[in-house]
């Protein structure tokens, strides 16, 4: 049970670091009159652009994928006919 929990822990902070490395999230800080205030901010319109971005390019990915894969199909097709 124990590592479970750490295995979360380190999954949300991983996440947390990727997020404000891409700019997802933003943390200010502000101080007026010996009281201060934290604010994070989550900018959805990026990650919903990264997030199609990262489809985008995994459908690149898996055409690719394809073509290579039909490609070596027919090699294997034409050793089979060879007398």
């Amino acid at each position: 049970m124990k590592t479970l929990f750490v295995v979360v822990v380190l999954l949300l902070a991983g996440i947390a670091g990727l997020g404000f490395y891409q700019g997802w999230f933003h943390f200010s800080t502000t101080s007026a009159d010996d009281k201060s205030s934290a604010t994070i901010t989550v900018d959805q319109d990026k990650i919903h652009a990264d997030e199609q971005k990262a489809k985008d390019e995994m459908q690149g990915f898996r055409q690719a994928a394809k073509e290579k894969t039909a490609e070596w199909a027919d090699k294997a097709k034409e050793r089979e006919h060879r007398p």
